[in-house]
């Protein structure tokens, strides 16, 4: 008898381990297959195309602007809707031009219709000659959400253009590939520039959609205007989602490594330190030519996306972060701040290694980073600094989630 009941308990158990084991597959396969199932804002027609008819129409787009395999611009044009004009953010209404590289007014070569940059010589905000003949403005651009990606910039500045010509604003939401954590000091206004607007962490873990009602509910517009907005949220995603991005959200951001490392590497663009700019893997790498000849090495050169990068036909020596996997990444939760502590100490902390032009401190929000990093602190040392306030933040951005969080 005593044979038989541990015979049973052990088909038992194994019954039970199989079980379990095809639980675990299944989760993988439904993690797989999460951004195959959202719906997003634009894709959602039936809750805004019949507000667009009869009505003279503003849209602020760019190559991410996309129902499926057509790009929204061509599915309005075809329903008859009346696009007077476009309006593109940094990179151009095609995604082409370089980070930081100002982008001229022109005609659309595909659709004939005007384009109006929001990231030119003259303008980052509407004015009221360009919005004169526009009766309702749609907005429909793919964040990465981070504070110093500056298509929330151009978003804040189109709320108040918007808001000061009595224009309503409609805003197809899409998913934050990094909206699964919530990391980094908070913005102090001292600092604020176009890569940093608002008092929200480095990456704040919100949908464009999201921060605009954060915007609009903490009377950030100018004189604390309020935007008539409607945001067309997404369906199926929340925030315990690790969305990917069909199509690359900029040109040195061409793939979902550099879309998850992109928070902590940005840094080094206020220092003189590369992140692989003029290579096949921008924001996948680091290293400067000082750094030891033994690591590994890369050369940047003119490139689409990056015409002038940072040493450009010099060799540079880093740590390749191709290495990382994609899994390791989608588990994270911090910035990590290790990479810049590590830099500074290879340059033997160098009175160069950050920028004169106070880049750094613009892209941090704030020059406690740099002070901490410069007096010898750790990672851990320094992520302790804004603890308090991320908390903070924390609370005020749970009023207006419209999605599921992850905490």
């Amino acid at each position: 008898m005593h044979t038989i009941y541990k015979h049973q308990h052990f088909q038992e158990y194994f019954i039970l381990s199989k079980c379990l084991l095809l639980l675990f597959f299944l989760n993988i396969f439904n993690a797989s297959c999460q951004s195959d199932l959202i719906i997003v804002g634009a894709e959602r027609t039936s809750l805004y195309f019949h507000k667009l008819k009869g009505k003279r129409i503003g849209l602020v787009a760019n190559q991410t602007s996309m129902i499926k395999n057509v790009h929204l611009v061509d599915i309005l044009l075809n329903e008859g809707v009346n696009i007077v004009k476009v309006f593109s953010p940094e990179h151009g209404f095609r995604g082409k031009a370089d980070a930081g590289a100002k982008v001229r007014d022109e005609i659309d070569l595909q659709t004939g219709l005007p384009i109006y940059s929001l990231y030119g010589k003259s303008r980052r905000k509407p004015s009221k000659e360009v919005l004169k003949d526009i009766d309702l403005m749609l907005f429909d651009l793919q964040d990465v959400g981070v504070r110093f990606y500056t298509y929330i910039s151009s978003m804040h500045y189109v709320m108040e253009s918007c808001t000061e010509n009595n224009i309503p604003l409609i805003l197809l939401d899409r998913p934050n590939p990094n909206g699964f954590y919530v990391d980094g000091p908070i913005l102090d206004p001292k600092f604020k520039s176009f890569v940093g607007m608002h008092k929200v962490p480095v990456v704040h873990g919100m949908t464009i959609g999201e921060y605009a009602k954060m915007i609009n509910g903490e009377n950030w517009l100018n004189d604390s205007v309020q935007c008539s907005l409607e945001v067309i949220p997404c369906l199926n995603y929340n925030h315990f989602m690790k969305y990917k991005l069909p199509i690359p959200p900029s040109p040195n951001l061409p793939n979902m490594r550099s879309v998850y490392l992109y928070p902590s590497l940005c840094f080094f663009e206020g220092t003189n330190v590369s992140i692989g700019r003029g290579t096949e893997s921008p924001f996948q790498l680091y290293g400067a030519p000082y750094f030891d000849s033994k690591l590994f090495s890369f050369v940047p050169k003119p490139s689409y996306g990056s015409k002038y990068p940072k040493y450009k036909e010099v060799e540079c020596f880093g740590e390749d972060l191709r290495t990382i996997s994609l899994d390791s990444l989608q588990n994270i939760n911090s910035l990590n701040f290790n990479w810049l502590v590590k830099s500074f100490k290879v340059s033997n902390e160098s009175i160069d290694f950050f920028n004169k032009n106070n880049f750094f401190n613009l892209l941090a929000g704030t020059d406690k980073i740099m002070n901490l990093v410069k007096g010898g602190a750790n990672a851990v040392q320094i992520r302790e600094t804004y603890q308090v306030d991320l908390q903070k933040f924390k609370l005020i951005r749970k009023k207006y989630l419209i999605y599921d969080d992850f905490e």
